[in-house]
C-alpha cells in the first residue's frame, strides 16, 4: 500500500508540470542517464503516457466534429472524456470505413475502451461496419499482426455469431480460431528463426500496438501472456540496438527521411516512452497515441530498461533474422539475415551481410554518432549500391513485373528508381563488419541499374577532409570516421544538405573505420593511425580488401567468398545465434530469450509460456 501511495504521489509530482508544459517533442531533450528509483521511473512513464493521450485528445475541436477522428476518439475514451461526442463521431465514421488493417486496430481499441462509455447506437454502428466493410489482410508481416490481433479481439467481443454477421463470411468461432492459430504461428516463427520485418524504424509500432492490445484485452490467460511476452521480446530487441533511444544499424525497412535523420521515426517514440532518453517525434510518431491509450497496463521490465540506458562499456551484439517470404528466384523461403552491431557511448556501427534481404526499403549498414539533441540532425554516414529492378520486386511480391518499378514510385517510395537513391538493398553488395570496421564490396554487372556506389555525407559533420592516400576523414560528435572509397568518385550536392559521394564504377566498395575522439590526443593522430594501417585493395577481376583494423584484427574480404579474420574463415550459419551478446542470448530454434544486465536476468520461454526473473546475489 505504501509503495502504491508513493507511486501515485510521484505521478502527481511528475505529471502536473509535464501536462502544463509544451509537448515533449518541442521541449528540451531529456537526460540520457538511467533513472535509479523504480517508483519514480514508473511515475515518469505514466506521466509520458498521460501526455501523449492528452495531446491527442486535445487536437480535436468539439465545436467542429469533423476534426474528431478515430485517434481522437480513442484518446478521449482512454481519458473518459466526452463520451457523447465520441459516440456521435463513431456513428458517423463507421459510415465510410477505409484503411484496411490500419482501420481495424483503431476501431478495436475504441471498442474495448468504450465498452462502458459508447451508446448502444455507436456500438451497433461498429458492429455493422465489421459486417459490411471488407478490410484487406495485406501482404506483410506487420499487416498480418494488426489484422489477426484485431480480428481475434473483435471475435472475442462478439462470440457465437453466424457467418452472415462478418465481412469475410466466417463465423465468430472460425475467425477467432484462425486468428489465434496465426498469432501463435507468427510468434513461434519470430522466436525461433527471427522476424522478417526486423528492426524497423517505423513498423516497431505495428507490432508493439497489437501485442499490447492482446496483453491488455485477451480473455484467454495464455494469449494474454503471449502478448505480454512478445511485447517484452520486441522491446528488448529494440533496446539493445539503440543509441540514446535512436534505432541504429541495419533495418529491414526504413524510409528516405529516417535513413538520414536516424531519430525521426516512430521507434524514437518508444525510446521516449519506455527509456525516457530521447525526444519523441512530432505528434508522438502518429501511431504512438494508439499505444499510449493502453500503455498504463504495461510495465517495461527493469532488465530491458537497463539494457537500453545503462551500458558500462562498448559491446558487440549479433542477431539472426530472416528475409520476408520469397516467392520466386530463391531455393529458400526465408533465408537468414546475419546482423552485427557495435555500440559505444559515443557512436554505433551496424550492418547485415548485404544482398537483397528485403524489398525497396532495406538499409544495410551505417555509422551513427551520439548528439545532445538529435532533432533535425543527420548524425549518420553510410553507402549503398542503388540497385532497382523487376528481379527484386518479383522475388518479394506476387504482382506481374510489367509496370512494377515505375508503379512503386507512386506508392510512397519516390526514390526507388533514382540513381541518387540512398535507400535499398542490392544483389551485388557484400558486407562484413568486425568491431567498428565495415567492408562493403560491390560487383555490378555491365548494364545493370546502376553501376555505381552512393555514399551519404551529412551536413552535420564537424570535419571532412580528403587525403591524397584515398582516405576521407570525417568527424561527427565524438566519433572519428575514416571512409575509403574503393574506386574514384565525385561529389554531388543533396537537397537536404550535405553531399553524395558518387562513384560511377561497378567494381567498387567502401571501407570504414570508426574510433572515439577520446582515443587520440589530437585529430591528426587519428589520421596518422589510419594511414599506418596495412591496406590492400583489388578491384579486378572482383573486388577484394585486406586490412588490419584499428583494433588489431587482420580481415580479408573478397566478393563471392566468406570473410576471413586472423586467418580463420567465417561461417555465418554455424557461428550466428538468434541473439548473441552481453545482454541478449538465444539459440536458433529455441523459442526462448535470455536477457541479462548485471545481476538481473529475465528468461522468456515461449515453449512453456513462462517469464522468469532472477536477481543474482
Amino acid at each position: 500500500m505504501k509503495s502504491s501511495v508513493r507511486a501515485l504521489l510521484l505521478l502527481s509530482l511528475v505529471a502536473a508540470p509535464a501536462l502544463r508544459a509544451q509537448p515533449s517533442y518541442t521541449a528540451a531533450p531529456p537526460a540520457t542517464a538511467p533513472v535509479e528509483d523504480p517508483a519514480f521511473r514508473r511515475a515518469a512513464y505514466l506521466a509520458r503516457v498521460q501526455e501523449a493521450v492528452t495531446w491527442r485528445a486535445t487536437q480535436a475541436k468539439p465545436e467542429d466534429p469533423t476534426t474528431v477522428g478515430l485517434a481522437d476518439v480513442a484518446a478521449k475514451l482512454a481519458l473518459r472524456q466526452d463520451a457523447a461526442l465520441c459516440s456521435e463521431r463513431v456513428i458517423e465514421l463507421m459510415k465510410t470505413p477505409t484503411g484496411d488493417m490500419f482501420w481495424m486496430f483503431p476501431v478495436t481499441s475504441i471498442s474495448y475502451l468504450g465498452r462502458d462509455q459508447l451508446t448502444p447506437a455507436a456500438k451497433a454502428a461498429i458492429r455493422e461496419a465489421w459486417r459490411t466493410y471488407m478490410p484487406l489482410r495485406g501482404d506483410t508481416e506487420n499487416h498480418w499482426a494488426m489484422y489477426y490481433t484485431s480480428l481475434y479481439l473483435m471475435a472475442q467481443l462478439w462470440p457465437n455469431e453466424p457467418c452472415e454477421r462478418w465481412f469475410n463470411g466466417k463465423t465468430s468461432t472460425e475467425n477467432f480460431n484462425e486468428s489465434r492459430d496465426y498469432l501463435i504461428h507468427w510468434m513461434g516463427l519470430a522466436t525461433t528463426i527471427g522476424q522478417g520485418e526486423y528492426d524497423c524504424t517505423h513498423y516497431i509500432g505495428e507490432y508493439s500496438i497489437p501485442m499490447l492490445y492482446l496483453a491488455t484485452w485477451a480473455k484467454d490467460p495464455a494469449m494474454r501472456q503471449r502478448g505480454k511476452m512478445m511485447l517484452d521480446y520486441v522491446m528488448a530487441d529494440y533496446a539493445v540496438e539503440t543509441l540514446n533511444g535512436m534505432y541504429i544499424g541495419s533495418h529491414a525497412r526504413t524510409d528516405d527521411k529516417t535513413v538520414l535523420e536516424k531519430w525521426n521515426g516512430l521507434a524514437s517514440f518508444f525510446g521516449w516512452l519506455m527509456l525516457g532518453n530521447c525526444p519523441p517525434t512530432v505528434g508522438y510518431g502518429g501511431w504512438g497515441p494508439y499505444f499510449a491509450v493502453a500503455a498504463q497496463y504495461y510495465e517495461l521490465p527493469e532488465v530491458i530498461y537497463r539494457i537500453g540506458t545503462d551500458r558500462p562499456a562498448a559491446y558487440t551484439h549479433y542477431e539472426q533474422k530472416r528475409t520476408r517470404h520469397r516467392w520466386r528466384y530463391s531455393d529458400e523461403r526465408n533465408p537468414a539475415v546475419y546482423k552485427t552491431t557495435y555500440i559505444t557511448k559515443d557512436y554505433a556501427v551496424g550492418s547485415d551481410q548485404g544482398g537483397l534481404l528485403q524489398p525497396i526499403q532495406q538499409h544495410s549498414w551505417d555509422v551513427t554518432w551520439a548528439v545532445p539533441d538529435p532533432r533535425g540532425v543527420h548524425n549518420t554516414i553510410f553507402s549503398t549500391q542503388p540497385y532497382f529492378g523487376p528481379h527484386e520486386l518479383m522475388m518479394y511480391f506476387t504482382e506481374m513485373p510489367d509496370h512494377m518499378p515505375a508503379a512503386v514510385t507512386f506508392q510512397g517510395k519516390p526514390t526507388y528508381i533514382s540513381e541518387a537513391k540512398l535507400l535499398g538493398g542490392s544483389p551485388y553488395e557484400q558486407i562484413f563488419q568486425q568491431d567498428d570496421t565495415v567492408v562493403v564490396l560491390t560487383n555490378v554487372p555491365k548494364g545493370e541499374n546502376f553501376e555505381q556506389v552512393n555514399g551519404f555525407f551529412s551536413k552535420d559533420l564537424a570535419k571532412l577532409e580528403e587525403d591524397k592516400s584515398g582516405w576521407i576523414f570525417a568527424a561527427g560528435g565524438k566519433a572519428y570516421i575514416a571512409y575509403r572509397p574503393l574506386a574514384p568518385y565525385e561529389w554531388q550536392p543533396l537537397d537536404v544538405g550535405g553531399k553524395r559521394l558518387r562513384s560511377p564504377h561497378g567494381k567498387n566498395g567502401t571501407l570504414v573505420q570508426v574510433a572515439a575522439a577520446g582515443e587520440f590526443k589530437i585529430w591528426d593522430d587519428f589520421k596518422a593511425a589510419i594511414l599506418a594501417l596495412p591496406l590492400q585493395i583489388t578491384l579486378a577481376p572482383t573486388p577484394a580488401v585486406k586490412f588490419t583494423t584499428l583494433r588489431g584484427k587482420n580481415i580479408e574480404c573478397a566478393y563471392g567468398a566468406a570473410p576471413r579474420v586472423d586467418g580463420r574463415t567465417l561461417d555465418y550459419a554455424k557461428e550466428w545465434r538468434l541473439f548473441k551478446g552481453p545482454y541478449l542470448n538465444a539459440d536458433v530454434g529455441s523459442g526462448t530469450l535470455t536477457m541479462t544486465h548485471g545481476r538481473l536476468k529475465r528468461v522468456l520461454d515461449f515453449n512453456t509460456l513462462t517469464s522468469t526473473d532472477v536477481v543474482a546475489p
